[in-house]
């Protein structure tokens, strides 16, 4: 598969909420690099953050848009994240199901046919404030 095939077939996955389809396209030192905190390395700890995903947030990605390098080693996406707040977490306000829709993007690397690193950016104050406005219940 090409850089592009792999990382389609992730995000296919991620909105199947097929987990296990995801964790068998990362390379085993999978570096991810979330908006906010540090790295995580590997897929056990990624594995342990979808979990986390799953049980705080219901999301849907819409509106992707791949971008892929000639060597064919990194793949950029950017969608909008439909998403429902469903279990509150430390230091953000409190969840009751809020909806939002928010732009993001990621960019992933490729390792070996396995994605080794993925890098995801969105606006977190305008998260918080989606999901603090009463209009958004």
């Amino acid at each position: 598969m090409t850089a592009l095939e792999i990382v389609t077939s992730y995000y296919s996955s991620f909105n199947a909420k097929d987990w296990d389809g995801m964790l068998a396209l990362l390379h085993p030192d999978v570096r991810h690099e979330p908006n906010q905190g540090d790295a995580r390395i590997g897929i056990e700890k990624f594995s342990e953050f979808l979990k986390n995903m799953d049980e705080t947030y219901e999301e849907n990605l819409t509106e992707m848009v791949f971008f892929s390098t000639p060597d064919d080693s990194r793949v950029a996406v950017e969608f909008t994240v439909n998403g429902i707040y469903k279990k509150s977490e430390e230091g953000f306000p409190e969840a009751h199901g809020q909806s939002y829709k928010l732009a993001a993007a990621a960019f992933l690397g490729i390792t070996d046919g396995k994605i080794s690193r993925v890098t995801t950016y969105y606006n977190l104050p305008l998260w918080i404030e989606l999901v603090s406005t009463p209009a958004n219940d």
